[in-house]
């Protein structure tokens, strides 16, 4: 997953106009700031606090430092004097990473009975972040605003969250798509431009013939299939189906290959994230089912169909969410069928094979069978019922002239009735506001049918990971209503032309 030993650089804007006492005390309190916030344990990632900023020179100097740390994943400033903005324009336009400004102050409270001007000249956040935040503004640069006492937990849990936003959009340009085969034919919105999205996100997206991976698959040992049939049969349930046990174990070995050969592709070439086509599955007996879902519990994007870009966004939010304590998990997912039942209004969401098992709420089972799809002999794969709880679903759409994030919000339900006959992975959840609501927003939009799923990350998380990428993104939640949505709509329409 994630590698580097990210930091946060936190700098702070004042000047010399009350002396080197003052100074002091600014780089006093930063450092009693930087401190608290890494003791906290509510920060993901450390914050390396830098000396006082205080001119053109200082700053130009501290951004480009920045940009060029490879371990830098961002810079938090505050102001805490006055810090005249025309200082910041050069760093600032020659910054290429995460911004977040803090809008802060050392003290919590007015010391009433003691305040003097002194006092008022040093501890002037409330001024100097203005300035700060006017200057950021007329450049038009993307940033986060937070805004807080930085003892406040809450304060601290936002910057945490930010951070995850910001490892977003580092690890972003590194993530590179296998693409195995081509699009499903005929098919519109798993397209997309491949170049564009270079441009914007940083992917890189490469098309090999499925009879080179397949050639992977084919040289695996028997030796290596079976340890792995083994490792299997420790870990997951077994439903037979009345199928002959050796028989079973034989479709089970299919995968087994097929994840040991996929895996030994994706590394040796440094792929982040795979798609598949079951149009194009020469030199493979089944469709990859079981592999792929383990492959994605290890942290590889996946996108059904050629789907790209949903493939890349399920590699993003499992960087995103990698080291979280206690995550609920990320997947590919799609939508598949409504429940139109009064009181029990959701979707039912799987696919053909491919669903993570890191959003199971039960233990998986193995089953195999039969695929009408594909033409190939009857593939394993993990079946399961997701975890109850809140989560949001995304769909990267090309418009033609932009990129759209579709951000829903959802609410997974516990799926207590049994379905027997059906042998994937399910979740079924209700989108916000409601069904009706919320299809029909959704549709309006341009939203796919597959959807990048996670349980661990918020729609203002994914959202800034958007606006900071210079794409629309639009959020259909519990505030939705059509009228207004469709103005939105619009009004995107003319800024983005």
């Amino acid at each position: 997953m994630i590698n580097k030993q990210y930091k946060f650089w936190f700098a702070t804007g004042s000047q010399d106009l009350y002396g080197d006492e003052c100074l002091r005390e600014v780089a006093d309190h930063s450092k009693i700031i930087v401190e608290n916030l890494n003791k906290s344990n509510k920060l993901p990632f450390e914050v390396i606090l830098k000396p006082t900023l205080i001119d053109n020179k200082s700053i130009r100097e501290l951004f480009n430092a920045a940009n060029a740390d490879e371990n830098c994943a961002g810079v938090i400033t505050w102001m805490h004097t006055f810090s005249p903005a025309k200082s910041w324009i050069l760093g600032l336009q020659e910054y290429r990473k995460p911004l977040l400004h803090l809008h802060t102050q050392f003290n919590e409270a007015i010391p009433y009975d003691t305040i003097d001007m002194d006092f008022m000249n040093t501890n002037q956040s409330a001024h100097g972040d203005r300035e700060f935040g006017h200057i950021v503004s007329r450049m038009g640069i993307e940033r986060k605003v937070i805004v807080g006492h930085w003892a406040d937990e809450d304060v601290q849990e936002r910057i945490a969250s930010w951070m995850r936003t910001a490892i977003g959009v580092i690890e972003s340009s590194h993530i590179r798509v296998l693409r195995v085969g081509d699009n499903m034919r005929n098919v519109a919105v798993t397209e997309g431009d491949k170049v564009e999205a270079h441009i914007k996100f940083g992917w890189e997206i490469d098309s090999y013939n499925i009879t080179d991976i397949a050639e992977y698959v084919q040289a695996v040992s028997k030796e290596d299939i079976d340890a792995l049939v083994e490792e299997y049969y420790n870990t997951y349930d077994l439903i037979y189906d009345e199928r002959d046990e050796e028989e079973f174990r034989k479709h089970v070995a299919v995968q087994a290959a097929i994840e040991i050969g996929f895996e030994r592709f994706l590394k040796e070439k440094n792929y982040h994230a795979i798609v598949t086509n079951f149009e194009m599955l020469s030199g493979l007996d089944q469709l990859p089912g079981l592999a792929i879902q383990r492959l994605m519990e290890k942290g590889y994007g996946f996108g059904g169909e050629g789907d790209w870009k949903t493939a890349a966004m399920v590699r993003l939010m499992k960087i995103m969410t990698s080291g979280m304590e206690n995550p609920k998990g990320t997947s590919f997912m799609e939508d598949y069928t409504y429940s139109f039942t009064p009181g029990k209004e959701g979707i039912l969401q799987a696919h053909m094979l491919e669903v993570c098992p890191s959003i199971a709420n039960v233990k998986p089972a193995i089953r195999v069978k039969p695929l009408s799809m594909g033409k190939r002999e009857d593939p394993a794969r993990l079946v399961f019922t997701s975890k109850k709880g809140k989560g949001i679903a995304a769909s990267l759409v090309d418009l033609g002239n932009r990129f759209r994030l579709i951000i829903n919000e959802v609410e997974c339900l516990e799926q207590d009735t049994p379905m027997p006959n059906l042998p994937v992975a399910t979740a079924f959840w209700r989108p916000e506001p409601n069904l009706s609501v919320g299809a029909e927003a959704w549709i309006l939009a341009g939203g796919a049918h597959h959807t990048a799923f996670t349980y661990d990350l918020t729609a203002e998380q994914l959202g800034d990971w958007a606006t900071t990428m210079g794409i629309e993104v639009v959020y259909i939640d519990k505030n939705t209503n059509i009228k207004d949505f469709k103005n939105e709509l619009r009004w995107n329409e003319i800024a983005y032309r």
